[in-house]
């Protein structure tokens, strides 16, 4: 399918970045348990990654679980684990036929060692893949990503004279993937919920209302519409 009519190729997005939100509230509006609603909300996953390499976006990046998420109810907590655990199971052959390279950003200590086998049978079964670079964002916190960043960087040695915004990247999950230019929050939240707080600094915000189940192909383009109406200026005034 070609790109949306709407916005010219040169401004679809590089770099998508997703949070992923809305899926207990849409299992609950359907009397259902939260975990199908995380079912739900993965197999949507599955359809956005089609479209995304359909339009030509290169980098996804999905916020799939957080460091702050351990603390939510146990019984979620291993549900959720096990729908991960299967989605590997069912996903991953797809994923590869589609040119799409996965990495992982965050952490994989304290996770279970069967998908942490997984996550890392996943990014070395596609790594020479080009078609899209999927970003699972697991386990994942922006603020303790800044932190493991300072340790390392005080670890290696890195001088505070020598400190800046290049060498804090370069430290960061996701060293060598560019920033993302637009992130989109689904359900209707508007919050930033310590997702990418540094990479998304200047990347544009569309917070959309529909239910992350329920945000598919026509969403997606609206989004990337909107994107394309921006004006990005960079902390900058441009003339005209």
């Amino acid at each position: 399918m070609a790109k949306p009519k709407a916005v010219p190729a040169e401004q679809v997005p590089q770099h998508i970045a997703i949070i992923m939100d809305g899926n207990g509230r849409w299992a609950r509006a359907r009397g259902l348990p939260r975990l199908a609603g995380h079912r739900a909300g993965t197999e949507n996953l599955r359809r956005i990654i089609e479209s995304c390499v359909e339009l030509g976006v290169k980098y996804l990046t999905v916020y799939a679980f957080s460091t702050e998420n351990w603390g939510r109810p146990e019984d979620e907590v291993k549900g959720l684990m096990g729908i991960f655990d299967e989605v590997f199971n069912r996903e991953l052959a797809e994923l590869h036929r589609q040119g799409a390279r996965l990495i992982h950003i965050g952490r994989l200590d304290g996770v279970r060692k069967s998908l942490r086998d997984k996550v890392i049978k996943g990014i070395e079964l596609t790594k020479d893949n080009d078609r899209l670079v999927l970003c699972v964002a697991f386990n994942y916190g922006g603020r303790d990503e800044i932190v493991h960043a300072i340790k390392a960087m005080l670890d290696d040695g890195i001088s505070s004279e020598d400190v800046n915004e290049a060498v804090i990247s370069r430290y960061l999950y996701t060293s060598g993937i560019p920033d993302p230019d637009l992130v989109i929050r689904t359900s209707g939240e508007k919050r930033t919920s310590n997702f990418l707080i540094w990479q998304a600094a200047y990347a544009e915000w569309v917070f959309s209302d529909t239910l992350w189940p329920d945000f598919g192909r026509e969403q997606l383009e609206a989004a990337i519409e909107e994107f394309g109406r921006r004006e990005r200026r960079y902390g900058l005034v441009l003339e005209h």
